[in-house]
């Protein structure tokens, strides 16, 4: 293993803005050096005169690999693969940390596979021994069980962190660290794959890295209703997330999807409105940290792992969630 047990992170980011994922995977290589000795390395692909460089050199970590080029700014896995690759040369770090985000579940495979090493993905926990290196802890069978796993092979280790698992207060005394420019050779293979439209989206808050989520299933008996969803989420700042039948009935688009076969969230507070709790369904929102159900049949199994049940019509019920937050808010 390597003496020096530096932690690269690899830093996502849209328009110059880092995402809260990133700077919660920066946390968690910092409580992994603090054990091993090691130092936190932020590598961050764009432009050099970005603010997102300056928020990374800020967020406690003890120096920031810039790689400086206006065809980063945007991603693209190929050239983020090999831009990485040139970046690291024949001095691997002992590990490298990204978020589980859809580019990290992207980049990730795609390098350790180019590096021959060891992927952990989707990791919620995570541990140092001086004797096995770096451990991990992920949820296995739909979420019904941890599995805890050390790597072997070759470093670094590639390991991909479930969004809102590491999260932190941010750091408020941290001197800039200094900032390494790295300057990309593009191969003929990095340039096979070539941006040529970005498509704006909704403009809402992205599920897996909200901290309120509102989620609604067939409960809310029509699309229509998912406006009482919209009005909730607007007044706690939250997304909108919903059930598997919701989205195969197309009321929803996959990207709202919670579940098994759709995506993980773990936020601070989930809110299911008209959803049973099937098994695939529980899977992809068990990790929340309060759950609270709403559902007419009191016997629902969404009620067995919540923490707060409601028994009734989502659709009598939520205008008057939205009309008591909006008081303690404004209050």
């Amino acid at each position: 293993m390597s003496e020096q047990k530096d932690i690269w992170v690899v830093i996502e980011h849209a328009a110059g803005v880092v995402k809260s994922a990133s700077l919660e995977a920066v946390h968690a290589a910092r409580q992994l050096c603090s054990q091993s000795g090691g130092q936190v390395k932020a590598v961050y692909c764009g432009a050099q005169s970005s603010e997102g460089v300056k928020t990374v050199a800020r967020s406690g970590v003890s120096q920031v690999l810039l790689i400086a080029d206006s065809d980063l700014e945007n991603y693209t896995s190929s050239r983020y693969l090999t831009a990485l690759l040139k970046c690291m040369g024949d001095a691997p770090p002992f590990a490298i940390l990204m978020a589980a985000t859809n580019h990290g579940k992207e980049l990730a495979p795609a390098l350790a596979t180019h590096l021959g090493s060891g992927l952990a993905t989707d990791c919620i926990g995570l541990d140092y021994n001086e004797s096995s290196g770096i451990l991990v802890k992920r949820p296995v069978y739909a979420g019904k069980a941890l599995s805890s796993l050390e790597f072997s092979g070759p470093e670094p280790v590639i390991i991909t962190l479930r969004p809102n698992a590491f999260r932190a207060d941010p750091v408020t005394d941290a001197k800039e660290a200094p900032i390494i420019e790295h300057s990309p050779e593009w191969t003929e293979h990095s340039r096979l794959l070539h941006l040529k439209e970005i498509v704006k989206g909704s403009g809402t808050i992205d599920i897996t890295e909200a901290r309120i989520v509102v989620s609604g299933g067939l409960g809310m008996q029509a699309p229509e209703n998912f406006h009482l969803l919209e009005e909730l989420a607007e007044v706690l700042g939250a997304a909108v997330g919903a059930s598997r039948p919701v989205v195969d009935n197309g009321w929803r688009e996959y990207s709202n999807q919670v579940g098994q076969t759709g995506r993980t969230v773990g936020p601070d507070l989930y809110i299911a409105c008209g959803i049973s709790g099937a098994v695939q369904h529980l899977a992809g929102m068990s990790s929340s940290k309060c759950i609270v159900a709403i559902n007419k049949d009191p016997h629902a199994p969404i009620f067995d792992v919540a923490d707060y049940g409601i028994v009734g019509d989502a659709l009598e019920i939520l205008p008057i969630l939205t009309r008591e937050f909006k008081k303690a808010v404004q209050a």
